[in-house]
Protein backbone atom coordinates (compact mmCIF):
# COMPACT_ATOMS: atom_id res chain seq x y z
CA UNK A 1 0.00 0.00 0.00
CA UNK A 2 1.63 3.28 -1.02
CA UNK A 3 1.71 5.87 1.83
CA UNK A 4 2.11 8.77 -0.70
CA UNK A 5 -0.79 11.47 0.08
CA UNK A 6 -2.13 12.67 -3.20
CA UNK A 7 -3.95 15.71 -3.72
CA UNK A 8 -6.44 16.96 -6.04
CA UNK A 9 -6.59 20.95 -6.44
CA UNK A 10 -8.50 23.12 -8.95
CA UNK A 11 -6.82 25.01 -11.61
CA UNK A 12 -6.17 28.25 -10.93
CA UNK A 13 -6.89 30.84 -7.87
CA UNK A 14 -7.88 27.88 -5.40
CA UNK A 15 -4.59 26.03 -5.89
CA UNK A 16 -2.35 29.17 -4.97
CA UNK A 17 -4.62 29.76 -1.89
CA UNK A 18 -4.51 25.91 -1.17
CA UNK A 19 -0.65 25.53 -1.59
CA UNK A 20 0.03 29.08 0.18
CA UNK A 21 -2.33 27.33 3.32
CA UNK A 22 -0.32 24.18 3.18
CA UNK A 23 2.92 25.06 3.25
CA UNK A 24 2.22 26.79 6.74
CA UNK A 25 2.09 23.32 8.26
CA UNK A 26 5.25 21.82 5.98
CA UNK A 27 3.67 20.70 2.86
CA UNK A 28 5.20 22.27 -0.15
CA UNK A 29 5.83 21.32 -3.76
CA UNK A 30 9.03 23.10 -5.67
CA UNK A 31 8.04 21.18 -9.02
CA UNK A 32 5.21 23.30 -9.16
CA UNK A 33 7.03 26.58 -9.09
CA UNK A 34 8.12 26.04 -12.64
CA UNK A 35 4.45 26.62 -13.90
CA UNK A 36 3.95 24.52 -17.59
CA UNK A 37 0.88 22.98 -18.59
CA UNK A 38 1.55 19.90 -16.37
CA UNK A 39 -1.29 18.19 -14.28
CA UNK A 40 0.45 16.10 -11.76
CA UNK A 41 3.09 17.14 -9.87
CA UNK A 42 5.57 15.13 -7.39
CA UNK A 43 7.32 15.53 -4.30
CA UNK A 44 8.83 12.59 -3.94
CA UNK A 45 10.71 13.36 -0.39
CA UNK A 46 8.24 13.77 1.17
CA UNK A 47 5.89 11.52 -0.45
CA UNK A 48 3.40 14.06 -1.61
CA UNK A 49 1.81 14.36 -5.34
CA UNK A 50 -0.45 17.20 -6.36
CA UNK A 51 -3.29 16.81 -9.08
CA UNK A 52 -4.28 20.07 -11.35
CA UNK A 53 -7.97 19.84 -11.77
CA UNK A 54 -10.77 21.55 -13.14
CA UNK A 55 -12.53 22.48 -10.06
CA UNK A 56 -15.90 20.42 -10.36
CA UNK A 57 -14.01 17.07 -10.81
CA UNK A 58 -12.32 17.43 -7.64
CA UNK A 59 -14.94 15.81 -5.38
CA UNK A 60 -15.22 12.82 -7.85
CA UNK A 61 -11.57 12.08 -8.41
CA UNK A 62 -11.63 12.33 -4.08
CA UNK A 63 -14.55 9.42 -4.03
CA UNK A 64 -13.49 7.39 -6.75
CA UNK A 65 -9.66 6.99 -4.56
CA UNK A 66 -7.69 8.92 -7.23
CA UNK A 67 -6.97 11.48 -4.48
CA UNK A 68 -6.45 10.74 -1.23
CA UNK A 69 -7.21 14.61 -0.64
CA UNK A 70 -8.75 17.41 -2.39
CA UNK A 71 -9.84 21.32 -1.66
CA UNK A 72 -13.23 22.29 -3.61
CA UNK A 73 -15.74 24.96 -2.73
CA UNK A 74 -19.03 24.13 -0.59
CA UNK A 75 -20.85 24.82 -4.16
CA UNK A 76 -19.84 21.87 -5.69
CA UNK A 77 -19.83 19.99 -2.65
CA UNK A 78 -23.72 21.22 -1.89
CA UNK A 79 -24.49 20.30 -6.24
CA UNK A 80 -22.77 17.01 -6.35
CA UNK A 81 -23.42 15.86 -2.69
CA UNK A 82 -20.89 13.20 -3.24
CA UNK A 83 -20.20 10.41 -0.35
CA UNK A 84 -16.96 12.52 1.11
CA UNK A 85 -15.51 13.22 4.89
CA UNK A 86 -15.33 17.13 4.59
CA UNK A 87 -13.07 18.09 7.79
CA UNK A 88 -12.22 21.67 7.78
CA UNK A 89 -13.30 24.78 6.35
CA UNK A 90 -10.40 26.57 4.92
CA UNK A 91 -11.80 29.83 5.12
CA UNK A 92 -10.89 31.27 1.85
CA UNK A 93 -12.61 31.72 -1.58
CA UNK A 94 -15.50 33.48 0.40
CA UNK A 95 -18.90 33.98 -1.94
CA UNK A 96 -22.47 33.96 -1.51
CA UNK A 97 -25.18 31.66 -3.73
CA UNK A 98 -27.73 33.80 -4.62
CA UNK A 99 -31.18 34.22 -6.09
CA UNK A 100 -31.39 37.24 -8.25
CA UNK A 101 -33.79 38.79 -10.66
CA UNK A 102 -33.44 42.15 -12.96
CA UNK A 103 -34.58 45.25 -10.77
CA UNK A 104 -37.62 46.18 -12.96
CA UNK A 105 -39.01 42.73 -12.00
CA UNK A 106 -38.05 42.99 -7.83
CA UNK A 107 -40.49 46.33 -8.74
CA UNK A 108 -43.14 44.24 -9.94
CA UNK A 109 -43.24 40.89 -8.35
CA UNK A 110 -43.10 40.62 -4.46
CA UNK A 111 -40.44 36.90 -3.65
CA UNK A 112 -43.14 36.41 -1.25
CA UNK A 113 -45.78 35.95 -4.08
CA UNK A 114 -44.02 33.86 -6.19
CA UNK A 115 -45.71 30.30 -7.16
CA UNK A 116 -43.54 29.23 -10.09
CA UNK A 117 -40.12 30.38 -11.69
CA UNK A 118 -37.75 29.98 -14.26
CA UNK A 119 -34.11 30.11 -13.23
CA UNK A 120 -31.23 30.03 -15.32
CA UNK A 121 -28.01 28.53 -13.31
CA UNK A 122 -25.30 26.27 -13.02
CA UNK A 123 -26.51 25.01 -10.07
CA UNK A 124 -29.94 22.90 -10.89
CA UNK A 125 -29.69 20.14 -8.28
CA UNK A 126 -29.32 23.17 -5.91
CA UNK A 127 -31.45 25.45 -6.81
CA UNK A 128 -34.49 22.37 -7.33
CA UNK A 129 -33.78 22.14 -4.01
CA UNK A 130 -34.23 25.23 -2.28
CA UNK A 131 -37.59 26.43 -4.23
CA UNK A 132 -38.98 22.92 -3.30
CA UNK A 133 -38.64 23.58 0.15
CA UNK A 134 -40.40 26.77 -0.53
CA UNK A 135 -42.87 24.73 -2.69
CA UNK A 136 -42.12 26.55 -5.59
CA UNK A 137 -42.45 24.84 -9.08
CA UNK A 138 -38.94 25.44 -10.52
CA UNK A 139 -38.01 25.54 -14.48
CA UNK A 140 -34.39 24.96 -14.74
CA UNK A 141 -32.26 25.95 -17.30
CA UNK A 142 -28.48 24.77 -16.94
CA UNK A 143 -25.85 27.25 -17.96
CA UNK A 144 -22.04 27.36 -17.84
CA UNK A 145 -21.37 30.98 -18.23
CA UNK A 146 -22.58 34.18 -18.34
CA UNK A 147 -25.46 33.44 -16.13
CA UNK A 148 -26.31 37.09 -16.10
CA UNK A 149 -27.12 37.37 -19.26
CA UNK A 150 -29.98 34.94 -19.31
CA UNK A 151 -32.52 36.98 -17.82
CA UNK A 152 -31.52 40.18 -20.37
CA UNK A 153 -32.23 38.30 -23.65
CA UNK A 154 -35.50 36.42 -22.11
CA UNK A 155 -34.28 33.03 -21.60
CA UNK A 156 -34.95 33.12 -17.49
CA UNK A 157 -36.51 35.42 -15.00
CA UNK A 158 -34.28 34.60 -12.41
CA UNK A 159 -30.84 33.05 -11.89
CA UNK A 160 -29.06 31.61 -8.71
CA UNK A 161 -25.69 31.81 -9.25
CA UNK A 162 -21.99 32.95 -7.14
CA UNK A 163 -21.28 36.78 -5.94
CA UNK A 164 -18.59 38.09 -3.91
CA UNK A 165 -18.90 41.87 -3.92
CA UNK A 166 -21.90 42.18 -6.37
CA UNK A 167 -20.59 43.98 -9.03
CA UNK A 168 -21.62 42.28 -11.93
CA UNK A 169 -24.81 41.90 -11.12
CA UNK A 170 -25.61 45.39 -10.51
CA UNK A 171 -23.65 46.63 -14.17
CA UNK A 172 -26.57 44.09 -15.49
CA UNK A 173 -29.34 45.49 -13.50
CA UNK A 174 -30.19 42.67 -11.58
CA UNK A 175 -30.17 42.45 -7.34
CA UNK A 176 -29.84 39.73 -5.30
CA UNK A 177 -33.56 38.66 -3.60
CA UNK A 178 -32.15 35.48 -1.66
CA UNK A 179 -29.05 34.02 -0.32
CA UNK A 180 -28.90 30.08 -0.51
CA UNK A 181 -25.73 29.85 0.85
CA UNK A 182 -22.20 31.27 2.07
CA UNK A 183 -19.56 29.62 0.00
CA UNK A 184 -15.95 28.52 1.42
CA UNK A 185 -13.51 26.22 0.35
CA UNK A 186 -13.14 22.67 2.14
CA UNK A 187 -10.87 20.30 2.40
CA UNK A 188 -12.33 16.87 1.62
CA UNK A 189 -11.07 13.16 2.35
CA UNK A 190 -11.72 9.96 0.74
CA UNK A 191 -12.89 7.82 3.19
CA UNK A 192 -10.94 4.58 2.72
CA UNK A 193 -7.99 6.68 2.78
CA UNK A 194 -8.69 7.86 6.04
CA UNK A 195 -8.48 4.33 7.35
CA UNK A 196 -5.79 3.33 5.57
CA UNK A 197 -3.14 6.30 5.84
CA UNK A 198 -4.94 7.88 8.72
CA UNK A 199 -1.64 8.81 10.40
CA UNK A 200 -0.73 10.81 7.64
CA UNK A 201 -3.84 12.51 6.95
CA UNK A 202 -4.71 12.88 10.46
CA UNK A 203 -1.73 14.89 11.22
CA UNK A 204 -2.79 17.23 7.82
CA UNK A 205 -6.18 17.86 9.12
CA UNK A 206 -5.05 18.93 12.68
CA UNK A 207 -2.34 21.32 11.27
CA UNK A 208 -4.71 22.30 9.60
CA UNK A 209 -7.59 22.99 12.16
CA UNK A 210 -4.81 24.68 13.93
CA UNK A 211 -3.98 27.22 11.46
CA UNK A 212 -7.25 28.47 9.86
CA UNK A 213 -8.89 28.49 13.81
CA UNK A 214 -7.01 31.60 13.42
CA UNK A 215 -7.29 32.93 9.77
CA UNK A 216 -10.21 35.32 8.80
CA UNK A 217 -12.25 34.51 5.93
CA UNK A 218 -11.01 35.72 2.49
CA UNK A 219 -13.02 36.59 -0.18
CA UNK A 220 -12.73 34.87 -3.64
Amino acid sequence: MSDIITFALPKGRIMEDSMALFAKIGITCPEMEDGGRKLVFENKQDGYRFMAVRATDVPTYVEYGCADIGVVGKDTLLEQDKDLYEPVDLRFGYCRLVVAEPVDLLRRVDPMEWSNVRVATKYPNLTEKFFAAKGIQVELIKLYGSIELAPLVGLSERIVDLVSTGKTLKENGMVEVETIAEITSRLIVNRASLKTKHERIRKIIEGLEQIVGDEPIISA
